[in-house]
């Protein structure tokens, strides 16, 4: 598990709305701006934000892959748009530098490109952020349940304890203005019974438990929100850029060899497949073509994760992987975009 990610979501989840927002007029890379202002406000520029007057710059600690393409275009540097996603977070452009990602002659060129500001969510932009974190921790919580069932307890307990180590102070305080019932200690519970004593039948019961509590917290969102397209492919694209990662750091070699990102990646993928059954009829209806790219990209990346225990060799490379959720990017945005004009009406 790549701990310090799910840090990042706080800014990511209104990136696939805002990131194109400093110009309302279309572009080549970006043909279909979106109409709606987006509802962040910037915190800290940490001098790397022009403004809307100037040239802006990519936030590297939360732009979704289409956007980091950018440098690996400009630079000519393999998978390194997935590199900069991994290297997260940065305190400043520089650290690009001193974690290896890229060398100083690379960084000259991109510089006044590269930018790292602080936002605060808003709105939707805010709700996205907080079913995205619900979300990876439904991702933990489905392949410890086939891991479970597959009696791997010792594989299946890190994943019982990622959402509540890594992911429940980051989603706490929107958990209490939302007036959640705390289930942190529910978490905790499970966790030391299946270190304990995996075989106890109190583990099915508090396994229940603790999947209820997760969809609660999410039920804390209306559901009329969470069975709209536009948000719910929002989100979706947190958990696939998340799952991404986690793929790339798992792979060395074309073999596996980091099991827990692994099957961190898959229970991801799989929650963000589910969560796109639910809203393909409408997506079809939308945006026939977008909802087809989607649909393709969908199944033929489940691929890669052909059980919760990987396999010893790699179905799919992570650039396969990369190309796969960059594509169900690129239509969802058209969706969200379509969504937002529509709004605006």
């Amino acid at each position: 598990m790549i701990k310090l990610r799910y840090i990042c979501l706080t800014a990511a989840a209104a990136v696939i709305v805002t990131l194109s927002s400093c110009s309302s007029t279309p572009t080549a890379e970006n043909p279909s701006a979106p109409v709606a202002s987006p509802q962040v406000t910037e915190a800290s520029s940490n001098n790397s934000h022009s403004g809307h007057g100037g040239k802006d710059k990519i936030n590297i600690n939360s732009a979704i892959l289409s956007e980091l393409d950018k440098f690996e275009a400009k630079l000519g540097v393999p998978a390194l748009s997935n590199k900069i996603q991994a290297a997260r977070p940065y305190g400043s452009p520089e650290d690009l530098v001193t974690k290896k990602v890229i060398t100083q002659e690379q960084f000259d060129q991109i510089k006044d490109q590269v930018g790292v500001q602080e936002v605060v969510l808003t709105g939707e932009a805010k709700d996205v952020d907080y079913m995205s974190k619900l979300g990876l921790m439904k991702g933990h919580l489905l392949v410890a349940q086939e891991l479970l069932d597959q009696n791997q307890p010792k594989q299946a307990e890190p994943h019982i304890g990622h959402p509540v180590e890594e992911i429940y102070v980051d989603v706490e305080e929107q958990l209490n203005e939302r007036k959640v019932k705390e289930f942190k200690t529910t978490l905790v519970s499970l966790q030391d019974l299946v270190k304990s004593s995996p075989k106890d039948s109190k583990v099915k019961t508090n396994f229940t438990s603790s999947v209820q509590a997760v969809d609660g917290a999410i039920a804390a969102l209306p559901a009329d929100q969470r069975s709209k397209p536009g948000f719910v492919l929002q989100v979706i694209n947190e958990l696939l850029d998340a799952a991404n990662s986690e793929y790339g750091a798992a792979i060395a070699d074309g073999k596996i060899t980091a099991p827990i990102e692994y099957q961190d990646s898959r229970g991801f993928v799989v929650y963000a497949n589910d969560l796109y059954k639910g809203i393909s009829s409408q997506v079809a209806q939308a945006d026939p073509e977008a909802h087809k790219a989607i649909d393709a990209s969908f199944t033929e990346l489940i691929k890669a994760w052909p059980a919760a225990i990987p396999p010893a060799k790699a179905v799919k490379t992570p650039n396969d992987v990369t190309k796969l959720v960059k594509t169900i990017e690129e239509n969802s945005q058209k969706v969200v975009n379509k969504s937002n004009t529509q709004a605006q009406r």
